[in-house]
Protein backbone atom coordinates (compact mmCIF):
# COMPACT_ATOMS: atom_id res chain seq x y z
CA UNK A 1 0.00 0.00 0.00
CA UNK A 2 1.64 3.35 -0.81
CA UNK A 3 1.78 5.91 1.46
CA UNK A 4 -0.29 8.84 1.66
CA UNK A 5 0.77 12.80 0.67
CA UNK A 6 1.00 14.81 4.32
CA UNK A 7 -0.11 18.46 3.71
CA UNK A 8 -0.63 21.33 6.21
CA UNK A 9 -1.77 24.90 5.48
CA UNK A 10 0.59 27.80 6.51
CA UNK A 11 -1.04 29.50 9.85
CA UNK A 12 2.20 30.54 11.44
CA UNK A 13 2.49 33.78 13.03
CA UNK A 14 4.54 36.45 10.61
CA UNK A 15 7.67 37.82 11.48
CA UNK A 16 8.47 41.21 10.69
CA UNK A 17 9.99 39.72 7.04
CA UNK A 18 12.98 41.42 6.85
CA UNK A 19 15.06 38.15 5.01
CA UNK A 20 12.41 39.19 2.71
CA UNK A 21 14.67 42.06 1.03
CA UNK A 22 17.78 39.13 0.15
CA UNK A 23 15.77 38.52 -2.93
CA UNK A 24 15.42 42.14 -4.05
CA UNK A 25 14.76 42.69 -7.93
CA UNK A 26 17.73 44.69 -7.67
CA UNK A 27 20.03 42.02 -5.45
CA UNK A 28 18.81 39.60 -8.51
CA UNK A 29 19.78 41.52 -11.06
CA UNK A 30 23.41 41.65 -10.24
CA UNK A 31 23.34 38.00 -10.17
CA UNK A 32 22.29 38.01 -13.30
CA UNK A 33 24.62 40.19 -15.16
CA UNK A 34 27.17 37.92 -13.39
CA UNK A 35 25.81 34.43 -15.09
CA UNK A 36 25.37 36.32 -18.11
CA UNK A 37 28.91 37.21 -18.26
CA UNK A 38 29.80 33.74 -18.76
CA UNK A 39 30.77 32.14 -22.28
CA UNK A 40 28.71 29.23 -21.34
CA UNK A 41 25.51 30.89 -20.57
CA UNK A 42 22.56 30.44 -21.84
CA UNK A 43 18.36 30.60 -20.71
CA UNK A 44 17.23 27.28 -20.41
CA UNK A 45 13.97 26.97 -21.88
CA UNK A 46 10.41 26.71 -20.13
CA UNK A 47 8.89 23.70 -21.62
CA UNK A 48 5.27 24.68 -21.89
CA UNK A 49 2.72 21.85 -21.64
CA UNK A 50 -0.10 22.59 -22.96
CA UNK A 51 -1.50 18.66 -23.06
CA UNK A 52 -0.80 17.92 -20.16
CA UNK A 53 -2.42 21.14 -18.50
CA UNK A 54 -5.64 20.13 -20.93
CA UNK A 55 -5.53 16.70 -19.27
CA UNK A 56 -4.85 17.59 -15.77
CA UNK A 57 -7.78 20.05 -15.75
CA UNK A 58 -5.51 23.07 -15.77
CA UNK A 59 -5.02 26.59 -17.65
CA UNK A 60 -1.45 26.77 -18.56
CA UNK A 61 1.54 24.34 -16.91
CA UNK A 62 4.94 25.78 -17.50
CA UNK A 63 8.51 23.41 -16.30
CA UNK A 64 11.67 25.54 -16.15
CA UNK A 65 13.94 22.68 -17.61
CA UNK A 66 17.37 23.12 -15.70
CA UNK A 67 19.13 19.90 -17.19
CA UNK A 68 20.43 22.52 -19.79
CA UNK A 69 21.92 25.00 -17.25
CA UNK A 70 26.29 25.09 -18.22
CA UNK A 71 26.09 21.58 -19.41
CA UNK A 72 26.06 20.58 -15.95
CA UNK A 73 22.51 19.03 -16.00
CA UNK A 74 21.56 20.69 -12.93
CA UNK A 75 20.44 24.34 -11.34
CA UNK A 76 22.49 24.90 -8.24
CA UNK A 77 25.94 26.39 -10.47
CA UNK A 78 23.92 29.68 -10.19
CA UNK A 79 24.20 30.41 -6.27
CA UNK A 80 27.54 28.57 -5.77
CA UNK A 81 28.95 30.52 -8.41
CA UNK A 82 27.64 33.90 -7.95
CA UNK A 83 28.22 33.27 -3.88
CA UNK A 84 32.36 33.04 -5.17
CA UNK A 85 32.00 36.06 -6.95
CA UNK A 86 30.71 38.30 -4.16
CA UNK A 87 33.00 36.70 -1.60
CA UNK A 88 35.83 37.92 -4.07
CA UNK A 89 34.58 41.08 -4.50
CA UNK A 90 34.50 41.69 -0.31
CA UNK A 91 37.39 40.03 0.04
CA UNK A 92 39.50 42.92 -2.76
CA UNK A 93 36.78 45.86 -1.67
CA UNK A 94 35.03 45.76 -5.10
CA UNK A 95 31.12 45.99 -6.26
CA UNK A 96 30.28 42.59 -7.76
CA UNK A 97 29.44 43.92 -10.95
CA UNK A 98 33.56 44.02 -11.62
CA UNK A 99 33.54 40.50 -11.11
CA UNK A 100 32.72 39.27 -14.46
CA UNK A 101 34.50 35.95 -15.85
CA UNK A 102 36.86 38.09 -17.95
CA UNK A 103 37.86 40.17 -15.03
CA UNK A 104 37.83 36.63 -12.64
CA UNK A 105 40.06 34.73 -15.33
CA UNK A 106 42.39 37.83 -15.65
CA UNK A 107 46.13 37.55 -15.16
CA UNK A 108 45.32 40.81 -13.20
CA UNK A 109 42.80 39.45 -10.88
CA UNK A 110 45.65 36.18 -10.25
CA UNK A 111 47.83 39.52 -9.06
CA UNK A 112 45.48 41.11 -6.88
CA UNK A 113 44.06 38.11 -5.15
CA UNK A 114 45.71 34.57 -5.85
CA UNK A 115 43.36 31.61 -4.79
CA UNK A 116 40.82 30.48 -2.57
CA UNK A 117 39.75 27.11 -1.24
CA UNK A 118 35.95 26.79 -1.56
CA UNK A 119 34.93 24.05 1.05
CA UNK A 120 31.15 22.15 0.75
CA UNK A 121 28.58 19.50 1.27
CA UNK A 122 26.62 18.22 -1.44
CA UNK A 123 24.71 15.06 -2.31
CA UNK A 124 26.18 16.02 -6.06
CA UNK A 125 24.73 18.87 -8.20
CA UNK A 126 25.82 21.52 -5.77
CA UNK A 127 29.42 20.33 -5.37
CA UNK A 128 29.48 20.14 -8.95
CA UNK A 129 28.56 23.40 -9.40
CA UNK A 130 30.93 24.89 -7.40
CA UNK A 131 33.97 22.35 -8.41
CA UNK A 132 33.13 23.78 -12.42
CA UNK A 133 33.05 27.22 -11.13
CA UNK A 134 36.34 26.91 -9.08
CA UNK A 135 37.94 25.06 -12.12
CA UNK A 136 36.85 27.57 -14.67
CA UNK A 137 38.14 30.79 -12.55
CA UNK A 138 41.28 29.17 -11.17
CA UNK A 139 40.19 28.32 -7.96
CA UNK A 140 40.52 25.34 -5.49
CA UNK A 141 37.09 23.38 -4.39
CA UNK A 142 37.34 20.53 -1.80
CA UNK A 143 33.76 18.63 -1.45
CA UNK A 144 32.35 16.18 0.95
CA UNK A 145 29.82 14.37 -0.29
CA UNK A 146 27.11 11.82 2.85
CA UNK A 147 26.80 8.43 2.56
CA UNK A 148 25.10 7.00 -0.03
CA UNK A 149 25.63 9.15 -2.76
CA UNK A 150 25.93 8.00 -6.32
CA UNK A 151 29.27 6.98 -7.98
CA UNK A 152 28.38 8.70 -11.21
CA UNK A 153 27.73 11.90 -9.30
CA UNK A 154 31.07 11.41 -7.44
CA UNK A 155 32.81 11.01 -10.99
CA UNK A 156 31.18 14.17 -12.63
CA UNK A 157 32.50 16.21 -9.61
CA UNK A 158 35.86 14.22 -9.85
CA UNK A 159 36.45 15.55 -13.59
CA UNK A 160 35.93 19.03 -12.60
CA UNK A 161 39.32 18.85 -10.75
CA UNK A 162 38.00 19.06 -7.08
CA UNK A 163 39.31 17.04 -4.19
CA UNK A 164 36.16 15.09 -3.39
CA UNK A 165 35.24 12.05 -0.81
CA UNK A 166 32.04 10.08 0.22
CA UNK A 167 32.18 10.18 4.10
CA UNK A 168 30.47 7.70 6.21
CA UNK A 169 27.44 10.51 7.42
CA UNK A 170 24.65 11.99 6.54
CA UNK A 171 24.67 15.53 4.31
CA UNK A 172 23.95 18.24 7.78
CA UNK A 173 27.35 16.26 9.23
CA UNK A 174 29.01 16.78 5.71
CA UNK A 175 28.22 20.74 5.81
CA UNK A 176 29.91 20.96 10.09
CA UNK A 177 33.10 18.51 8.23
CA UNK A 178 33.69 20.97 5.09
CA UNK A 179 32.90 24.09 8.16
CA UNK A 180 35.93 22.98 10.10
CA UNK A 181 37.95 22.06 7.23
CA UNK A 182 37.82 25.23 5.93
CA UNK A 183 38.54 27.44 9.12
CA UNK A 184 41.36 25.99 9.11
CA UNK A 185 42.53 26.97 5.96
CA UNK A 186 44.08 30.16 4.97
CA UNK A 187 41.83 31.77 2.18
CA UNK A 188 39.60 28.50 3.03
CA UNK A 189 35.62 29.61 2.80
CA UNK A 190 32.33 27.15 3.16
CA UNK A 191 29.92 27.82 0.16
CA UNK A 192 26.57 26.03 1.41
CA UNK A 193 23.19 26.99 0.73
CA UNK A 194 22.13 26.46 4.64
CA UNK A 195 22.43 29.27 6.79
CA UNK A 196 23.04 29.06 10.62
CA UNK A 197 23.49 31.37 13.60
CA UNK A 198 26.89 33.66 12.47
CA UNK A 199 26.69 31.77 9.29
CA UNK A 200 24.70 33.97 6.99
CA UNK A 201 26.30 35.92 4.15
CA UNK A 202 26.49 33.29 1.99
CA UNK A 203 23.84 31.71 1.80
CA UNK A 204 22.08 34.68 0.89
CA UNK A 205 24.72 35.29 -2.00
CA UNK A 206 23.71 31.86 -3.10
CA UNK A 207 19.94 32.50 -3.08
CA UNK A 208 20.44 35.60 -4.64
CA UNK A 209 22.55 33.49 -7.64
CA UNK A 210 19.27 31.34 -7.42
CA UNK A 211 17.59 34.19 -8.66
CA UNK A 212 18.63 33.81 -11.99
CA UNK A 213 16.86 30.87 -12.86
CA UNK A 214 13.66 32.13 -11.14
CA UNK A 215 13.90 35.52 -12.92
CA UNK A 216 14.60 34.17 -16.55
CA UNK A 217 11.66 32.27 -15.88
CA UNK A 218 9.10 35.24 -15.20
CA UNK A 219 10.34 36.62 -18.25
CA UNK A 220 9.58 34.08 -20.49
CA UNK A 221 6.17 33.71 -19.14
CA UNK A 222 5.77 36.99 -20.01
CA UNK A 223 7.30 36.66 -23.78
CA UNK A 224 3.99 33.72 -24.19
CA UNK A 225 1.63 36.34 -22.90
CA UNK A 226 1.12 35.11 -19.55
CA UNK A 227 1.88 37.88 -17.02
CA UNK A 228 1.71 36.22 -14.14
CA UNK A 229 2.19 32.27 -12.33
CA UNK A 230 -1.31 32.33 -10.24
CA UNK A 231 0.47 28.96 -8.49
CA UNK A 232 4.55 28.62 -8.02
CA UNK A 233 4.98 24.93 -6.67
CA UNK A 234 8.57 24.40 -5.99
CA UNK A 235 10.89 22.03 -3.57
CA UNK A 236 12.67 22.07 -0.52
CA UNK A 237 15.95 20.37 1.12
CA UNK A 238 17.03 23.17 3.37
CA UNK A 239 14.48 25.85 1.47
CA UNK A 240 17.04 27.70 -0.01
CA UNK A 241 15.86 27.57 -3.52
CA UNK A 242 12.01 27.69 -2.28
CA UNK A 243 13.28 30.68 -0.50
CA UNK A 244 14.83 32.42 -3.29
CA UNK A 245 11.95 31.77 -5.31
CA UNK A 246 9.26 32.60 -3.27
CA UNK A 247 11.06 35.43 -2.54
CA UNK A 248 11.84 36.75 -6.03
CA UNK A 249 7.85 36.12 -6.77
CA UNK A 250 6.89 38.12 -3.71
CA UNK A 251 9.15 40.84 -4.69
CA UNK A 252 8.22 41.23 -8.32
CA UNK A 253 4.26 40.97 -7.68
CA UNK A 254 4.29 42.29 -4.32
CA UNK A 255 0.50 43.08 -4.98
CA UNK A 256 -0.68 39.90 -5.89
CA UNK A 257 1.71 36.95 -5.48
CA UNK A 258 1.17 33.52 -6.40
CA UNK A 259 -0.11 30.57 -4.29
CA UNK A 260 3.43 29.00 -3.29
CA UNK A 261 3.38 25.31 -2.48
CA UNK A 262 6.39 24.00 -0.87
CA UNK A 263 7.07 20.10 -1.77
CA UNK A 264 9.93 18.19 0.42
CA UNK A 265 11.12 13.96 0.62
CA UNK A 266 8.91 12.43 3.14
CA UNK A 267 12.19 11.33 4.68
CA UNK A 268 13.51 15.34 5.24
CA UNK A 269 10.65 16.99 5.63
CA UNK A 270 12.07 19.71 8.10
CA UNK A 271 9.64 22.69 6.89
CA UNK A 272 6.64 20.50 6.73
CA UNK A 273 6.97 19.70 10.57
CA UNK A 274 8.05 23.45 11.43
CA UNK A 275 4.89 24.29 9.72
CA UNK A 276 2.79 21.46 11.61
CA UNK A 277 4.34 22.82 14.72
CA UNK A 278 2.84 25.67 13.55
CA UNK A 279 4.41 28.04 16.21
CA UNK A 280 6.83 29.57 13.53
CA UNK A 281 10.40 28.25 14.96
CA UNK A 282 12.15 25.79 12.41
CA UNK A 283 12.14 21.96 12.99
CA UNK A 284 15.07 19.51 12.44
CA UNK A 285 14.78 16.51 11.07
CA UNK A 286 17.35 13.54 11.65
CA UNK A 287 18.64 10.12 11.13
CA UNK A 288 19.98 9.00 7.69
CA UNK A 289 17.46 10.44 5.31
CA UNK A 290 17.33 7.90 3.07
CA UNK A 291 15.01 9.16 -0.23
CA UNK A 292 15.16 8.67 -4.00
CA UNK A 293 15.24 12.43 -3.85
CA UNK A 294 18.76 12.74 -3.28
CA UNK A 295 19.13 16.48 -3.89
CA UNK A 296 15.90 17.29 -0.85
CA UNK A 297 17.72 14.69 1.53
CA UNK A 298 18.71 17.77 4.34
CA UNK A 299 16.89 17.53 7.67
CA UNK A 300 17.93 21.00 8.78
CA UNK A 301 16.51 24.18 7.22
CA UNK A 302 18.34 27.45 6.05
CA UNK A 303 16.90 29.94 8.78
CA UNK A 304 17.10 32.73 6.03
CA UNK A 305 14.84 30.87 4.00
CA UNK A 306 12.42 29.66 6.44
CA UNK A 307 11.84 33.32 7.52
CA UNK A 308 10.16 33.98 4.11
CA UNK A 309 8.71 30.85 3.65
CA UNK A 310 6.71 30.85 6.53
CA UNK A 311 5.49 34.31 5.84
CA UNK A 312 4.66 33.69 2.40
CA UNK A 313 3.80 29.96 1.61
CA UNK A 314 0.42 28.89 1.50
CA UNK A 315 0.76 25.25 1.90
CA UNK A 316 3.95 22.77 3.39
CA UNK A 317 3.63 19.31 1.85
CA UNK A 318 5.31 16.32 2.78
CA UNK A 319 5.88 13.98 -0.39
CA UNK A 320 6.45 10.14 -0.53
CA UNK A 321 8.98 8.89 -3.00
CA UNK A 322 6.29 7.62 -5.50
CA UNK A 323 5.21 11.16 -6.48
CA UNK A 324 8.95 12.15 -7.70
CA UNK A 325 8.93 8.82 -9.66
CA UNK A 326 5.82 9.39 -10.84
CA UNK A 327 6.92 12.96 -11.85
CA UNK A 328 9.51 11.98 -13.50
CA UNK A 329 7.41 9.55 -16.11
CA UNK A 330 5.17 11.99 -16.27
CA UNK A 331 7.69 14.57 -17.80
CA UNK A 332 9.45 12.00 -19.75
CA UNK A 333 7.11 10.74 -21.40
CA UNK A 334 4.64 13.55 -22.25
CA UNK A 335 1.54 14.10 -23.77
CA UNK A 336 1.34 14.19 -27.17
CA UNK A 337 2.43 17.53 -28.73
CA UNK A 338 4.33 18.05 -25.46
CA UNK A 339 8.01 18.58 -24.93
CA UNK A 340 10.33 16.10 -23.23
CA UNK A 341 11.58 16.93 -20.11
CA UNK A 342 14.34 14.99 -18.54
CA UNK A 343 14.03 15.13 -14.99
CA UNK A 344 15.74 13.42 -12.31
CA UNK A 345 14.41 12.34 -8.76
CA UNK A 346 14.65 15.66 -6.87
CA UNK A 347 13.40 17.81 -10.09
CA UNK A 348 10.65 15.75 -11.10
CA UNK A 349 8.73 15.94 -7.84
CA UNK A 350 6.01 18.90 -8.37
CA UNK A 351 5.20 16.87 -11.18
CA UNK A 352 3.82 13.82 -9.52
CA UNK A 353 2.32 16.55 -6.42
CA UNK A 354 0.41 18.32 -9.05
CA UNK A 355 -1.04 15.17 -10.95
CA UNK A 356 -1.99 13.51 -7.58
CA UNK A 357 -3.85 16.56 -6.92
CA UNK A 358 -5.29 17.20 -9.88
CA UNK A 359 -6.48 13.55 -10.49
CA UNK A 360 -6.81 12.10 -6.88
CA UNK A 361 -10.23 13.27 -4.92
CA UNK A 362 -8.12 12.02 -1.53
CA UNK A 363 -6.33 15.47 -2.11
CA UNK A 364 -9.47 17.38 -2.99
CA UNK A 365 -9.15 19.69 -0.06
CA UNK A 366 -5.78 20.88 -0.74
CA UNK A 367 -6.49 21.41 -4.54
CA UNK A 368 -9.30 23.59 -3.15
CA UNK A 369 -7.25 25.33 -0.56
CA UNK A 370 -5.25 26.45 -3.27
CA UNK A 371 -7.79 27.23 -5.81
CA UNK A 372 -6.51 24.99 -8.74
CA UNK A 373 -8.68 24.87 -11.75
CA UNK A 374 -9.24 25.21 -15.44
CA UNK A 375 -8.05 28.45 -14.94
CA UNK A 376 -4.65 28.17 -12.71
CA UNK A 377 -1.25 28.97 -14.37
CA UNK A 378 1.46 26.89 -13.00
CA UNK A 379 4.84 27.34 -12.72
CA UNK A 380 7.63 24.46 -11.41
CA UNK A 381 11.08 24.11 -11.52
CA UNK A 382 12.62 20.95 -12.78
CA UNK A 383 15.78 21.26 -10.69
CA UNK A 384 17.93 18.88 -12.53
CA UNK A 385 17.95 16.11 -15.65
CA UNK A 386 19.10 12.85 -15.21
CA UNK A 387 22.43 12.86 -12.78
CA UNK A 388 22.10 9.44 -11.90
CA UNK A 389 21.93 7.16 -15.07
CA UNK A 390 21.12 3.75 -13.07
CA UNK A 391 18.72 5.16 -11.07
CA UNK A 392 16.44 7.29 -13.77
CA UNK A 393 16.26 3.58 -15.81
CA UNK A 394 15.14 1.71 -13.14
CA UNK A 395 12.39 4.28 -12.36
CA UNK A 396 11.41 4.61 -15.86
CA UNK A 397 12.37 1.53 -17.65
CA UNK A 398 11.77 -0.91 -14.50
CA UNK A 399 8.92 1.07 -12.92
CA UNK A 400 10.54 1.23 -9.30
CA UNK A 401 8.33 2.99 -6.92
CA UNK A 402 5.26 2.65 -8.27
CA UNK A 403 2.20 4.39 -7.75
CA UNK A 404 -0.28 1.59 -7.08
Amino acid sequence: MKEKIKWVANNMPASDDRQLSIMSLSNVAKARFFHNSFPQYTVTPLARLDGMAKYLGLGGLFVKDESYRFGLNAFKVLGGSFAMARFIAKMVERDVSEMTYDYLTSEAFKKEFGQATFFTATDGNHGRGVAWAANKLGQKAVVHMPKGSSQSRFENIKKEGAQVTIENVNYDDCVRMAAAEAAETWHGVVVQDTAWEGYEEIPSWIMQGYGTMAAEAAEQMRQINVNRPTHVFVQAGVGSLAGAVVGYFTNLFPNDPPKFVVMEAMAADCLYQGALAGDGKPRIVEGDLQTIMAGLACGEPNILSWDILRNHVSAFVSCPDWVSARGMRMLGVPVKGDPTVISGESGAVGMGLLAALMEDNEYKDLRDHLGLDRFSQVLMFSTEGNTDPMKFRKVLWDGEYPTV
